[in-house]
């Protein structure tokens, strides 16, 4: 059955004077990925990025609109986050809103079940932050309807940062159209406040839910866009306005490096490597930027384009040298336990790449160990754990299996 992207794929190839086998070759896949996507087959982003980067157009050119497939086994998480999605996107009829607000919180009690959240997200407890949110986000608003004057400004603020927090969480776990109501509800509240730090932080976050919903262009330009406006002054300005303008243009770079941009990424890992420098260390506020920034982060994202252009050699040669060296973690300040792992999850698609499976296996335990909830929730994880199933020639080992039925991956 052909498909907007099969013929898409097919138009760019006849295009570019290439056979079906040429183009594996210059895409470095196999003859039979080229046909099953030609064929109207499913592919991986990562395998449309090698297609793009091979027929010389952006990522975005070969998406096509099209009917989706029916969404199957979603029934749980519609049951699971009822509750927080009542909090977040109540109805709405003709003349009011259905919302039950409750009590208004008290601010400094609002401010510090948001400092909680944060630490739970941190330490993967989903489970918790989801229980959490809905009473956190109904007492901030009622405290917005409820004050006045100052005191609703301040408010105002809080259910900004409450709303970034439930953005963040939401978009870790794959709930995209509720994310994308909280933060675009964060950065509206942040800027009619003035609080143009707080809403540039919540465009970091909606740029990383475009990402992830293979938004190319659009992540790019925003990020791009809102770089340009927050641009500081070195000398002068902030921590907190210097990481703003470091994340900004990782997600530049990020979106950038995913459409076959690669000139346009390469800048914006420059910049992003500047604001980094002037840091000098590891920075974490969450009151002022999305997450950790600092030189190590820089560095972490850099060697993340390398996995996406399909360098597996490039990945393990920077795994653990330079700033990403025992030593250079321990003088610049450790990353974000998310983007740690993410880059270790490079490492351990990088080992799979080159046949190393049991290094591949040992990579994703360490990962697990400490971070078991996360990885489950990471589309990654399950392809490289799916990619040991299939290309493994002797009997799995029992460590296998078990990983494979913590990821949710038939064996």
């Amino acid at each position: 059955m052909s498909t907007g992207l099969a013929d898409n794929v097919r138009k760019y190839r006849r295009a570019a004077g290439l056979s079906q086998e040429q183009l594996a070759h210059e895409a470095g896949l196999s003859l039979s990925v080229v046909r099953k996507v030609e064929q109207g087959g499913d592919a991986r982003v990562e395998t449309l990025h090698a297609l793009a980067r091979a027929l010389g157009v952006s990522t975005s050119a070969l998406f096509a609109t099209e009917t989706p497939n029916p969404v199957v086994g979603d029934e749980g998480n519609r049951r699971y986050l009822a509750e927080l999605r009542r909090a977040l996107m109540p109805p709405i009829g003709l003349d009011s809103t259905l919302a039950d607000l409750g009590e208004a919180g008290d601010l400094s009690t609002i401010r510090r079940e948001i400092e909680d959240g944060h630490a739970l997200y941190q330490a993967d407890r989903y489970s918790s932050i989801a229980k959490k949110l809905p009473s956190l986000l109904r007492s901030a608003e009622a405290a917005v309807a409820s004050l006045e004057g100052a005191e609703q400004q301040l408010a105002m603020i809080a259910r900004s940062h409450a709303l970034l927090l439930a953005g963040k969480y939401l978009t870790q776990v794959r709930q995209y159209d509720m994310a994308y109501h909280a933060l675009a509800e964060a950065i509206r509240l942040a800027r009619a406040t003035g609080r143009r730090l707080t809403a540039a932080t919540g465009v970091v976050g909606m740029c990383w839910l475009l990402l992830r919903q293979d938004r190319f262009d659009e992540s790019e330009q925003l990020a791009s866009v809102t770089a340009a406006d927050m641009e500081p002054r070195i000398s002068e300005s902030s921590p907190g306005q210097m990481a703003v303008w470091g994340e900004l243009s990782l997600r530049v770079a990020s979106a950038a490096v995913r459409n076959n941009r690669p000139d346009v990424a390469r800048e914006a890992r420059r910049m992003a490597a500047t604001a980094a420098s002037a840091l000098d260390k590891e920075h974490i506020d969450y009151r002022s930027h999305w997450t950790t920034f600092g030189p190590v982060t820089a560095e972490l994202k850099a060697v993340e384009d390398l996995s996406i252009i399909g360098d597996a050699r490039g990945v393990l040669q920077r795994a653990d040298d330079g700033l990403l060296s025992q030593k250079a973690v321990r003088s610049y300040g450790k990353p974000s336990a998310n983007n740690w792992d993410r880059h270790r999850l490079d490492v351990s698609k990088a080992h799979v790449t080159l046949g190393s499976h049991q290094d591949a296996m040992d990579v994703l335990a360490s990962i697990r160990e400490t971070s078991g909830e996360w990885i489950k929730h990471q589309v990654m994880a399950r392809y490289v754990m799916s990619d040991i199933l299939k290309s493994r020639k002797r009997t799995l080992t029992q460590d296998m299996r078990d990983m494979a039925a913590h990821l949710g991956v038939a064996g």
